[in-house]
């Protein structure tokens, strides 16, 4: 379990910060975003992306660690204190890039809170997401506001209320099988799958699922997300979830475990129309 003691140096310059053991362990092909504000990038999932990384810009933080992440592992112990960006940094960065892409008439279609782990876990998350409303309504009105989340920090009422006021609010669902998602997500600490499932029904459908389907090994045991037996029980908590779209993608990038293999785009397309099937919008990407 990962333990965070945040610090507060000045109300009125608030910088909270995490005590941290460093444990890094080799990232391979993997990378971290070194700003808060970075890209814009063309995300295969939601066009062009402005991205806002609430976390630090040397080490992943997350409640997860997914051995699929793009990101790399997230440290096992942490020794070194790593300094969280404030809401007041975040709103000036996020402000001065929005008003150099508006002189560049080169708005983006979409605002995504991702970065080096979980950006739910800031302390000021909600704050930043009004902040991100205004500066929206300011500089660039028709672009949406995502969050990619993994659903862990869905408990926290102030994060929830956040939640529902982006556009685009995307939590990830990788199996309906508490053991899989031990296995490819390996959650950090305290996890229990039918309470997540039980908050991502209480959005009552202002909900994106996000799913990564995948096939390989991991500490000796096979796995594959996308068998009849996956598909069945994840299917079920979809519906259960009745969330407005869900996204299903394959790996795309380099890995932390090198033992992990792709779905095709045809799988891809078997599960969507199963999800279609049932009335839901989908979106597939490879």
């Amino acid at each position: 379990m990962v333990y965070f003691r945040f610090d507060w140096e000045d109300p009125s310059g608030l910088k909270p910060s995490i005590l941290l053991v460093l444990h890094f362990l080799p990232l391979m092909g993997t990378f971290l975003f070194d700003k808060i504000i970075f890209g814009p990038v063309i995300s295969r999932r939601l066009g062009v992306s402005l991205g806002i990384n609430l976390l630090p810009v040397d080490t992943k933080v997350c409640s997860f660690d997914c051995i699929y992440c793009e990101c790399g592992w997230t440290p096992d112990k942490y020794t070194k204190k790593v300094v969280l960006p404030s809401r007041d940094e975040v709103k000036q960065r996020l402000e001065e890039k929005l008003q150099e892409m508006a002189d560049n008439n080169q708005l983006p279609d979409v605002i995504t809170f991702a970065g080096n782990g979980e950006p739910t876990m800031h302390p000021e998350f909600a704050g930043i997401i009004d902040d991100t409303l205004e500066m929206r309504s300011r500089y660039s009105p028709s672009a949406r506001i995502a969050v990619l989340s993994n659903a862990t920090m869905l408990h926290k009422e102030e994060v929830f209320r956040a939640l529902l006021k982006v556009d685009d609010n995307i939590q990830k669902l990788d199996s309906a099988f508490e053991e899989t998602i031990r296995l490819i997500d390996n959650p950090r600490g305290r996890f229990n799958l039918g309470k997540v499932v039980g908050q991502l029904e209480s959005f009552k459908g202002k909900v994106i699922i996000q799913t990564m389907f995948l096939r390989g090994s991991w500490k000796g045991v096979d796995f594959d997300n996308t068998t009849d037996q996956e598909i069945d029980a994840w299917l079920e908590l979809v519906k259960k979830i009745a969330p407005s779209q869900v996204m299903i993608y394959t790996i795309a990038r380099d890995t932390p475990a090198d033992t992990l293999r792709k779905v095709s785009f045809d799988d891809l397309e078997r599960i969507a129309k199963r999800i279609r099937g049932e009335g839901i919008a989908v979106q597939v990407s490879e």
